[in-house]
């Protein structure tokens, strides 16, 4: 992977500061995690096939369009998050999959408690993530988080960042 190994210890504190940022509403530092030609995917959840690749998307963004998400997440226009969810994300599992010259791809678990409106939303899923290798960070290339519920609650809608 370029000129540097990257450990399973620092893919694991790039996701936990990156759930910290998401918690904490720091959408513009989430968002320098991206690469310009990142990714932002969220498959549903339509059992049509487990397959990331194949499957029907709730998100699927490029860098202009996650670019545009912040901007929105943190306007008043975003009745939906007006004022924003409280979360609490747990992230596990992490697995370091293959990497090549400048890319590594990894998959981790992640359960996402949701408080809003009086009401309280768990999203369970996995995360398969492909993370550009600079010589000094990680990156996304794509962040894709993948639901593995059959169905979500009502008021469970995803109007943050999963």
């Amino acid at each position: 992977m370029g000129d540097r190994e990257v450990t399973r210890a620092e893919v694991e504190d790039f996701l936990y500061h990156e759930a910290q940022l998401l918690d904490e509403w720091r959408l513009d530092e989430w968002f320098t995690l991206f690469e310009p030609e990142g990714r932002l995917e969220v498959p549903t959840t339509d059992g049509a096939g487990w397959d990331a690749t194949t499957a029907g998307y709730f998100v699927c963004d490029d860098y202009d369009l996650i670019q545009a998400r912040v901007k929105r997440l943190k306007s008043r226009k975003a009745h939906a998050e007006n004022p924003h969810s409280r979360t609490h994300r747990m992230v596990s599992n992490v697995i370091l999959l293959e990497g090549g010259a400048e890319t590594l791809w990894i998959t981790a678990n992640f359960v996402i408690h949701r408080y809003r409106d009086g009401g309280t939303y768990t999203y369970v899923g996995r995360y398969e993530h492909v993370l550009k290798v600079d010589p000094d960070r990680l990156r996304f290339r794509v962040r894709r988080a993948v639901p593995v519920m059959e169905s979500m609650d009502a008021g469970a809608r995803l109007s943050f960042i999963l």
